[in-house]
């Protein structure tokens, strides 16, 4: 929903740089939206590196720090809140649900005029575990009181299609993520769409309907 994804790739990079560790931007990009375990684990396997509980926690914060520096210049992505607003408008309901801890996750809200005291959010810091483990969508899913097998999981990697569908939801992919189409729907995609524009010009392909 929000153009960040090379924020986080590179607010990753200059952390992991502030800490001596040296690895291309584009590997990072391949490994953004997977839960930060597995995240550290591809990491450690192609640096050839361990990185400890404290290591990691720095990194974390290092992360939340550049992220943070970055942020302001976020931007939705096109017709990002005219989405939603049709979701509401039609009576649909719709969640948020991120593999980002709500550090992260509340300057995006903020952007997207998204308030969790009135709409249901969920982040990392309220599941056991992050994508490709089907977590999230499951807690938004019995958060809303809705069938998961009935839900659309919209999303822009393939950690998410992975996600969706093994939480046995209807995956449909966006290519705002940088992934490609093949890519996506390799992973599950039903549909995929560019932005959230495309989707909303389209929703009716993927049952969008009150």
């Amino acid at each position: 929903l929000v153009d960040s994804v090379y924020d986080h790739v590179l607010a990753w990079h200059d952390a992991l740089q502030e800490e001596g560790v040296e690895i291309s931007v584009w590997r990072l990009h391949r490994k953004i939206g997977m839960s930060g375990g597995l995240f550290t684990k591809a990491l450690a396997r192609e640096t050839g590196l361990e990185f400890g509980p404290e290591i990691l926690e720095r990194l974390r914060q290092l992360h939340i720090k550049y992220y943070s520096a970055r942020s302001p210049r976020t931007r939705p992505l096109p017709c990002a809140r005219e989405l939603l607003a049709y979701l509401s408008d039609n009576a649909i309901p719709w969640a948020i649900a991120t593999s980002g801890r709500i550090e992260t996750a509340g300057p995006v809200l903020k952007i997207l005029d998204v308030d969790p005291a009135k709409h249901t959010v969920i982040t990392r810091d309220l599941v056991r575990y992050a994508k490709p483990d089907p977590d999230l969508f499951l807690a938004a899913a019995e958060k809303l009181d809705v069938d998961i097998g009935t839900a659309c999981v919209v999303g822009d990697a393939i950690w998410d299609m992975l996600a969706a569908r093994r939480a046995r939801a209807l995956g449909i992919g966006l290519l705002s993520g940088g992934y490609g189409t093949e890519e996506l729907e390799r992973a599950g995609a039903y549909r995929v769409y560019e932005d959230p524009a495309d989707l909303l010009i389209h929703i009716d392909e993927v049952g969008g309907r009150r």
